[in-house]
Order: C-alpha cells, then structure tokens, then sequence
C-alpha cells in the first residue's frame, strides 16, 4: 500500500482550504489563502528536510518559519482594523532570513531566534483576545468565537515555541534522535489548528477600508499611554452623553438586530472612535458593549417567545443572533432559564438585559 508521510498529507489538506478561500473571491480571504499556502509549503519543506537533508532545504526552512508568525498575526490584526502591515513586523523574518544563507560562515543562534519571535507574537495575540472590544470589525454575536479562535492561534503559536525547546533538549540529550518524530508531530497539529483560526477570523472579519476611519486615525496619533489612560480620563457626563446618543441610536433604527452589526459601524454611526464608545460602556454601564447589544436582542427575543408562535430557530435569527449556541448561552445567562423554558412558564420575567442599558 502506498504510504505518505504525514507533512504531505496536511501540506494537501491545506492547499485544499486555500482553494476553497480562493474559490469564494472574496477581498477579505485572499490574506487567509495566502497563510494557508504558506503552510502548506512550510510543512511540504518539512517533510522533504527530513526525507532527503538538501541543504537549500535546510536553508529555505528557517525563513518560512520566520514568516508564519507575522502572517497570523496579520490576519487578526486586520479584525481590528483594516490596515496594512507596519513594516517594522518584517524586520525579524530579514534577520533570520539573512542568518540562515549566510550560515555557515557565521552562525547566529537560529532556534532562540525563532523561538523568541513566536513566544512575542503569541503572546500579543493572547493579550489581545482578552479584550474582545478590539476585534470592533467583528460581528458582536460573533465575539466570543472571535475570542476563541484568536486564543487557538495565539496557543498554536506557543506551542511551536514548545515545540522548538524540545528539540533542542533532544539534540542536547540525545543527539537529535527524536527530532523527525517531533518535528512531524508538532506540525501536524501546530499549522492546521493555527490554519483554521485564521480562516475563521477572515472569514467572520468585516473589514472597512482606512479612509472611513477617521475617527480610528484620530486616536493612533494622541501621545503614547493616551488610550490605557482613556477610561480613567474620561469625564462621566461625556460617556453618559455618549450612552444617550448611542441608545437612540439602537432604539430608533433597531441596529441591534442586524447581525452583522459591529463596534466599528457604531462608531462611524456616531462619528467617534470606537474605544471612546467602549469606555463609556464600561465605565457607566459595567459591561462590554458585547453583553449590552445582546441584552438589546434578548429582550426582543422574550417578547417574540411570549407574544408569537414562532419557532425558537426563527426566533434567534430574528433577535440578531447567527448561531443557536450563542442565542442560548447569552439568554440563559441575561434570563436564568433556557427559551423553551421562559416560553413555558409566564410567571418566568426578565433579569436585566434593558435594564442594564440605563446608565447608573
């Protein structure tokens, strides 16, 4: 029987996904694809490395491993705004480039290099999946995933930087006699994974070109430490004036049932940069303004249980929601009890999801 080693195998899984992005011709997967293929030669180099040990193929390996962080970290940054690469994020793939044709005449500490770059970008993706406001290109009903997935990569990240240590325990140890094996496994599980993370966030990114930004421009340019200090600075009647025009807003236009409604449409709405509206969420009302657009939909969701005979499935995509998990998870939290149950029993009423839109 014919047997392909395993590095083939996801290099032609991932050529398959990137076919599919590039099937859909949409301007938001094209930087998608592009990670996608670079995988698939990295892992197709991987494979060959081990099989055949070219040295151009020794050579070529380090430098698409310099570029696999940058690239994934690109597509999530491209979730928050719609910008290209600062090119200082290409300075450390040149260096590493440079040291892996030049070696052997000189012989620069490769591995640490690689394994540093990787523990800085996952890192920073970690950090920056901890406050979902940023992904504001993001749908709010999608946030969480958006969470997930950037939490995937940002992992997936950190464990090639694993993957990496170990290696160099098995050379220090064993003279590398197990370094096939890890190699092998640590891409089959490293580039798929961090593979599906980016195709999820482009495909669920809604980018806006830079120039309806302005607003965003704005708020780049104020002095370093502006934006951490934002929410302490800001004056309250100004976030509360900001929750005033915001909730006319949503209630006048009913945004809140749009389920591609995101922060950066709400700020372009409101003609204010995004994490000013954030802040005054925050800061008057508690919550992220994830939660508070879903409380909006919650509680247009418990007046369609109680007063229409419509299907639980219609219900939630009536009340904004794409998925039925994230339409029970955020009423069983905002309510106490899942759809079917509030519809079943009247004397069930609402916790707070309008009340929670007042400011305190």
């Amino acid at each position: 029987m014919l047997s392909i080693p395993l590095p083939f195998v996801v290099s032609l899984m991932l050529l398959v996904l990137a076919a599919s992005l590039v099937a859909r011709r949409s301007e938001g997967t094209r930087l998608a694809a592009l990670f996608l293929l670079m995988c698939a030669l990295t892992t197709t180099v991987v494979g060959l490395r081990w099989l055949l040990d070219w040295a151009w193929l020794r050579a070529l390996q380090p430098i698409l491993a310099g570029l696999i962080p940058v690239l994934a970290w690109w597509v999530f940054a491209r979730a928050r705004q719609a910008i290209s690469l600062p090119w200082w994020h290409w300075l450390a793939p040149v260096v590493i480039g440079f040291s892996s044709v030049t070696y052997p005449w000189w012989q620069p500490p490769l591995d640490i290099m690689l394994t540093a770059l990787y523990v800085v970008y996952g890192v920073a993706l970690w950090v920056s999946a901890r406050d979902p406001q940023e992904l504001e290109n993001i749908p709010f009903s999608e946030l969480p995933y958006a969470r997930y997935a950037t939490q995937v990569g940002a992992g997936m990240l950190l464990f090639s930087a694993l993957i990496d240590g170990v290696l160099s325990l098995d050379f220090i140890f064993w003279q590398g006699q197990h370094a096939t094996l890890i190699i092998t496994i640590g891409h089959a599980i490293l580039l798929p994974l961090l593979a599906l993370a980016v195709v999820w966030t482009s495909l669920h990114t809604q980018t806006t070109p830079q120039s309806v930004s302005t607003a965003e421009t704005k708020i780049e340019t104020e002095p370093a430490g502006a934006e951490d200090d934002n929410e302490s600075r800001q004056d309250r009647e100004d976030a509360e004036g900001i929750i005033q025009r915001l909730t006319t807003l949503l209630e006048t236009q009913k945004l809140y049932l749009e389920p591609d409604l995101t922060l950066a449409r709400l700020a372009r709405k409101l003609g204010l940069p995004s994490r000013q509206i954030s802040a005054a969420v925050n800061l008057c009302l508690e919550q992220n303004i994830s939660q508070w657009i879903n409380g909006y939909r919650i509680a247009h969701a418990q007046h369609l249980l109680k007063n229409t005979d419509l299907a639980i499935t219609e219900i939630y995509l009536e009340a904004g929601f794409q998925t039925k998990s994230n339409f029970h998870r955020e009423f069983s939290r905002l309510v106490g009890v899942t759809p079917s149950a509030y519809r079943k029993d009247s004397s069930i009423d609402l916790k707070s999801p309008i009340s929670q839109s007042h400011v305190r």
